[in-house]
C-alpha cells in the first residue's frame, strides 16, 4: 500500500481500494463487492498519514492528514497469511440468470 501512496501524484489520495487483477476497477459492483466479500478490517485495512492534496479540507491540518488502504484482494496466495482454502466465486448459470430476470416482476420484487 504505501509503495503506492509513493508513486507521484497519488501520494495525495486517501484512500486506496486494491483488487486482483481479474477484477475491473471500474466496475463499481464489482469492487462493491469485493470490499463486503474479501475484507477483513483488522487484516486488510492500513490506517497511516501523509501528504494530502492542499484542496483537500478535511483535515485538520494544511496538506496533511490520515489515509486509509483497504486491500479487497482474494487471500490465496503464499504468504497472505490465510489459514484455510479460499473459496471460488459462485457463478450461477446463464440460463438461471435469464430465467430470474424474466420473471423478476414475477417475484414481487
Amino acid at each position: 500500500m504505501n509503495a503506492i501512496w509513493g508513486t507521484g501524484q497519488i501520494m495525495f489520495t486517501k484512500g486506496i481500494v486494491v483488487v486482483d487483477a481479474d477484477i475491473d476497477p471500474h466496475d463499481l459492483n464489482e469492487v462493491l463487492f469485493r470490499l463486503t466479500s474479501n475484507v477483513d478490517p483488522r487484516r486488510d485495512m492500513l490506517f497511516t498519514e501523509g501528504p494530502l492534496d492542499v484542496l483537500d479540507h478535511a483535515s485538520d491540518r494544511f496538506a496533511f492528514g490520515s489515509k486509509v488502504g483497504i486491500d479487497a484482494t482474494r487471500k490465496n496466495r503464499p504468504g497472505d497469511g490465510y489459514a484455510r482454502e479460499w473459496p471460488r466465486d459462485l457463478v450461477f448459470p446463464e440460463a438461471i440468470l435469464e430465467r430470474i430476470q424474466r420473471r423478476w416482476k414475477d417475484y414481487g420484487l
